[in-house]
């Protein structure tokens, strides 16, 4: 597939299989394909769940910043082996930090940095920021699959 960079979300849906509610990347800004990427969340402050995390004062969760630099890191990776519509399923995140909230309506920069690719077994080094603001950054190790398997 060629892709010129940066690209929205329409590319970003014929690269990976996840759908809304559960697609967390809004556009790539910076894709070398299986090397680095760097990509966007815009954090939108109408989702559902921000009524229950935290009522009154909502908060991006966690695990839902770890699956958007999943799903990015996926994105880099699918792309460099022309693999568009498998899975990256998450098998592991090492050494995870939390250093700063992610709040409605920022925009949230995600980088992966790929330090292994084998045939289905994949290592990233990521972080997630907002103004340069580092708000999370981990190890994550990925199995590939294609879609059904």
């Amino acid at each position: 597939m060629d892709i010129s960079y940066p690209c929205g979300k329409d590319v970003v849906e014929r690269v990976l299989p996840h759908r809304d509610p559960f697609l967390w990347v809004t556009r790539i800004v910076a894709c070398e394909p299986g090397e680095s990427v760097t990509a966007e969340l815009d954090v939108d402050p109408a989702l559902p769940l921000f009524a229950g995390h935290f009522p009154g004062r909502p908060v991006l969760p966690g695990v839902v910043i770890m699956e958007a630099l999943a799903q990015a890191a996926s994105f880099c990776i699918l792309v460099a082996r022309g693999a568009e519509g498998s899975v990256g399923f998450l098998t592991g995140i090492d050494g995870a930090k939390f250093r700063r909230q992610v709040l409605p309506g920022e925009t949230l920069r995600l980088s992966a940095r790929i330090a292994k690719s084998s045939s289905r077994m994949c290592v990233a080094e990521v972080e997630a920021s907002v103004d340069g603001q580092t708000c999370a950054s981990a190890t994550h190790k990925y199995v590939l699959a294609q879609a059904g398997e």
